[in-house]
């Protein structure tokens, strides 16, 4: 017996979540590019929304969202009544694991994913499996290779973050067919909005047609992350689990509003779109050098890896950014010490960035 109560034990296993930083040097006005939010902020008829809802400020939201879901479902053609709503997609992600692990379950997960996927896992009791990656993208052989029978959920960032890779309609529909039909493929699509690639799919297709597979959503890419509304959509069976579990009013209604008017207008989205893909190309173009290599992404960032020769390390330019007050995300907490995430943002912050990399040849 012990003189105080003790913390359930796998919680301590936690490496608690490390947000990127957000100050510059002394005296310098940051310019934030570490958090993969929206370049272009939010949608201004979510803005307007969020404003005219705060004269109900005293009354509960409406706890099943009846009208976030109804527009979800209307502007992407799902059944709303397969659509639920949380916190961020980071609480959709804790509730799936509460639903599906226990101590001595497992849940598999690529090298290189989201650095939530390991803290849900454990916050339930479970074990994180780590299947390696091939050139920073998930290997579907390893992640089906790395599947037993304590296996309950397998965890896939498509398109991933902080690499920026994704898997295609083909190997997503492969890694799907090798899981038994008992072990759920939740897909993780974050930043679906700013996928252009040709052979990328959602998996809308897969939950329609199986039972073990959920896709996840957020709001917080498309200007939203201050609000934190996330979505999902399953089958019936985990929505009826989903809902027994999460919390009667678990999204505000200030939130639900924005989100609302966010998701309805496309407009804006597809600005946001536009916008990132010809600057995300700009610097996969102009980020290369033998001192540092950009990768191909379909997120709202880039991960440029740098060298090992002093002068020319992720240290090095991260700290020369910092001096011009362009704040990058470091990715030691992602196992890529040599290597930094840059979200994308405005077209002269991603012009000044590129010439203080490039000064650094």
């Amino acid at each position: 017996m012990t003189n105080r109560p003790e913390v359930n034990p796998s919680i301590l296993e936690i490496a608690a979540y490390v947000p990127g930083k957000s100050k510059a040097a002394p005296g310098i006005e940051p310019i934030k590019l570490s958090a993969n939010e929206s370049p272009l902020g939010a949608s201004p008829k979510a803005q307007e929304a969020y404003r005219y809802h705060a004269h109900n400020l005293a009354i509960y939201p409406d706890g099943a969202a009846t009208q976030l879901r109804e527009a979800i479902g209307e502007v992407h053609g799902l059944d709303p009544q397969k659509i639920g709503v949380g916190s961020g997609s980071d609480e959709l992600l804790h509730l799936i694991a509460q639903l599906y692990l226990q101590p001595g379950d497992e849940a598999v997960m690529s090298q290189f994913g989201f650095l939530v996927y390991p803290i849900v896992t454990r916050g339930a009791g479970g074990t994180p499996i780590f299947a390696a990656e091939t050139d920073l993208k998930t290997d579907v052989d390893a992640m089906l290779g790395a599947v037993t029978e304590k296996t309950k959920v397998v965890y896939l960032a498509n398109p991933n973050n902080p690499t920026g890779s994704y898997l295609t309609a083909d190997e997503l529909d492969r890694l799907h067919a090798g899981l038994p039909k008992n072990v759920l493929l939740v897909i993780d699509a974050a930043y679906a909005e700013y996928v252009d690639a040709a052979d990328y799919k959602l998996g809308i297709d897969l939950v329609d047609a199986h039972q073990n597979v959920v896709v996840t959503r957020t709001f917080s890419k498309i200007g939203l992350a201050n609000l934190r509304v996330g979505w999902l959509y399953g089958p019936d069976h985990f929505m009826d689990g989903f809902n027994r579990l999460r919390g009667p009013f678990n999204v505000n209604g200030a939130a639900m509003k924005a989100a609302e008017a966010a998701v309805r207008d496309v407009e804006f989205t597809a600005q946001l779109k536009a916008h990132n893909k010809r600057l995300r190309s700009l610097l996969e173009a102009e980020l290369q050098s033998n001192w540092y290599r950009t990768r191909p992404s379909q997120g709202n960032f880039v991960l440029t890896e740098f060298s090992e020769e002093p002068g020319h390390t992720a240290k090095d330019a991260f700290e020369a950014l910092l001096q011009e007050g362009l704040v990058v995300r470091e990715m030691a907490s992602y196992g890529l010490p040599n290597a930094l995430r840059i979200s994308i943002g405005h077209e002269k912050d991603m012009k000044k960035l590129m010439q203080v990399l490039q000064s650094l040849n």
